[in-house]
């Protein structure tokens, strides 16, 4: 059985978005999993970072996430990167000294200790725009941020990226198909 903390960064249920995190959470506790969903938006999480301590609400996160295997993302991509809600969140829980500290070799130069290895990541992303353009000239963006980038920082190197297309513009039966594919995923976990 594995522990999933699950961000769900979007504001309406009705989305598609909302579809993805209900059907990962049902197809995760089919297989014995257990799921704890935090739902940024009507958690009302303050996202602006200014410098403070983690509030009580950042470190509830944080101890969340110290109990899971998996941590998971569900969100969508807006201008090209996740809604500034669901930033905000990588920004203030997953920030140093808790998620990674720095080992300084000479001057300014080092490199980053992740405090969060041994842990699984999985991002579900959903765009607006059709699959050519974004992986023509965007892809990399949110790819870099997550994956190369915040997650391997934390020590997390085993992330799984889902990006679902077109979304508003496809067919009931190619979300039926993206759904599938947000249950193949579960079942990997």
């Amino acid at each position: 059985m594995k522990q999933i903390f699950l961000i769900y960064g979007h504001y309406n249920d009705k989305s598609f978005n909302a579809a993805i995190r209900d059907t990962f959470i049902k197809s995760s506790e089919d297989k014995g999993n257990k799921v704890d969903c935090v739902d940024l938006y009507k958690e009302k999480f303050n996202p602006i970072f200014a410098g403070e301590e983690p509030d009580s609400t950042v470190l509830d996160h944080r101890k969340r996430i110290e109990k899971s295997d998996v941590i998971v993302l569900v969100a969508p991509i807006w201008n090209f990167r996740m809604p500034a809600m669901v930033e905000g969140w990588i920004d203030k829980v997953l920030s140093p000294p808790w998620a990674f500290s720095f080992k300084k070799l000479f001057g300014n130069y080092g490199y980053p200790i992740g405090n969060l290895k041994g842990k699984k990541a999985v991002v579900f992303c959903t765009y607006g725009s059709p699959q050519f353009a974004i992986r023509t000239f965007f892809l990399n963006m949110p790819t870099k941020r997550l994956r190369r980038g915040v997650f391997n920082i934390c020590g997390i190197t085993d992330v799984i990226y889902k990006r679902f297309f077109a979304v508003p513009f496809v067919s009931k039966d190619k979300r039926e198909k993206f759904l599938e594919e947000v249950k193949r995923t579960a079942s990997q976990i």
